[in-house]
């Protein structure tokens, strides 16, 4: 029997000058592309390439290694998860206006810190302090980087070394096991823990309170609810508590929103609005959450206590950069015009899609899907309840509808979560969520539907039929 031939690679500089290679070089550099015409050489090699591996092939994996070392970490997904605001694929999505203010901001200098007319050094947040003011009537405003940021300087300047009274029963913990009680340890105050987890009484706040107190707060349990046999304290009845000991009352919101949502089908949710009115003096909240915008912390309330943080070191340390500042300002100017807000918001647009035109989205679907899987999948069209997510709104869900995905045949556990891998895999990756055997995917966010067909096209019926 004749031996097979040895694998004889050609040289690294005969790839380098074929046509893989000059496309290699054009797109990497001469040096990324020899280096990895080096590897492949060495991976054919190790192991067993046939001799017949030609200057071409090696030409073409070269390509494709560079092409995958140089995929952006970061990239567009399609979100089919049933949650809107879905913490890890980035929360809101920002409207044209926002994106197109970023873009501008990021080709050119701008005046972030500088004032035209008078020709002097300016502030970053007067850019967009004057609309928060407008939209929520508070006295000043101040910007940071997230909520979290914004509860820490709030807690760090009214509260170090001082006591923050809050119920038991809001002592949150958000995404990560971030907690409350850590960012008031971290921001330096000490925690004064009243009430029970599920009744909590104004007599509560006020035996509390002493010589060592910096503040009465309360926090919006936006990820849970507690109900049956319980009691809370109004915002109103904490207000005239704080102002009785000359002590200031801070309302966390969490996933504060400028409108109210009911006008368009949702369950209402306390405005910042609604919370200076009764009677908090700072308010804090988030600007990629329920409002829309890019990420950012808010606070809004009083004058003097807003220029008392302003001069807190940590604000510099926790400010916004110029590209978020820029989409921030975008959003909160497309607030001016509520009536056109769901078609120009993307939050708010996604959050409004009923559920009739989702089916109907479904049922559009249904034919490509099953010609793409093949007849070892079942395709059924289900009804979904869709979330608002990150914390927002925890019981509310709104009316969808979706794909349901199984194999057609007895099938190995793993079956559905390599369909979902396999989805994962296409140019745009395809974010899904399995329950009860079933590969589902919720329409309610997917606004480009050629793009997911044409996705459809890079899945591989011969590997799907075998997953099944």
């Amino acid at each position: 029997m004749n031996k097979p031939e040895h694998f004889r690679p050609p040289s690294v500089d005969t790839v380098l000058r074929s046509a893989e290679g000059e496309l290699a070089v054009a797109r990497h550099g001469r040096a990324a592309a020899t280096d990895a015409i080096r590897h492949v050489i060495e991976l054919l090699r190790a192991g067993g390439a046939p001799a017949a591996a030609s200057v071409e092939q090696i030409g073409l994996m070269t390509l494709d290694r560079l092409g995958e070392r140089d995929r952006p970490s970061q990239r567009p997904v399609i979100n089919l998860t049933g949650t809107v605001l879905h913490t890890n694929l980035g929360r809101a999505l920002l409207a044209e206006e926002a994106i197109e203010a970023v873009v501008a901001a990021m080709r050119a200098p701008t005046n972030l810190e500088y004032e035209i007319e008078a020709g002097q050094r300016g502030e970053r947040d007067a850019h967009v302090r004057g609309l928060i003011t407008e939209l929520t009537g508070a006295e000043d405003a101040i910007l940071v980087n997230n909520n979290a940021s914004a509860v820490l300087l709030v807690l760090n300047t009214l509260a170090r070394d001082r006591e923050a009274v809050v119920s038991r029963g809001e002592l949150i913990e958000i995404g990560g096991a971030f907690r409350m009680p850590d960012i008031m340890a971290r921001a330096g105050a000490t925690l004064r823990e009243v009430g029970t987890t599920n009744r909590t009484h104004l007599k509560d706040y006020a035996e509390a309170i002493g010589p060592g107190t910096g503040l009465l707060m309360k926090v919006h349990t936006s990820n849970y609810v507690v109900q049956g046999f319980t009691a809370e304290v109004g915002p109103a009845e904490l207000a005239k508590l704080a102002r009785q000991h000359d002590l200031p009352f801070v309302d966390d919101l969490g996933s504060g929103t400028l409108i109210d949502l009911s006008r368009w089908g949702l369950r209402r949710e306390k405005t910042v609005q609604d919370a200076l009115k009764g009677g908090a003096d700072l308010v804090t909240f988030s600007g990629d959450k329920l409002l829309g915008g890019p990420q950012a912390g808010i606070v809004a309330g009083r004058k003097d206590l807003i220029a008392r943080l302003a001069k807190n070191p940590l604000k510099r340390a926790l400010r916004l950069d110029k590209l978020r500042l820029a989409a921030l300002e975008a959003t909160l100017r497309l607030y001016r015009d509520p009536d056109r807000l769901a078609q120009r918001l993307p939050t708010l647009r996604l959050f409004t899609r009923t559920g009739s035109d989702l089916r109907a989205l479904a049922e559009r679907l249904q034919p490509k899907v099953t010609a793409a899987l093949g007849p070892g999948w079942l395709f059924e069209i289900i009804d979904c309840a869709s979330q608002i997510g990150s914390g927002a709104l925890p019981l509310e869900t709104l009316a969808s509808a979706g794909l349901a995905l199984r194999p057609a045949g007895k099938a190995t556990g793993s079956a559905v979560e390599n369909l979902a891998a396999a989805f994962r895999a296409v140019p745009v990756p395809v974010i899904g969520r399995i329950a009860q055997g079933a590969l589902v995917f919720d329409l309610r966010c997917l606004e480009d539907e050629a793009l997911f067909i044409a996705q459809l096209d890079a899945l591989k019926p011969e590997r799907l039929d075998a997953l099944a």
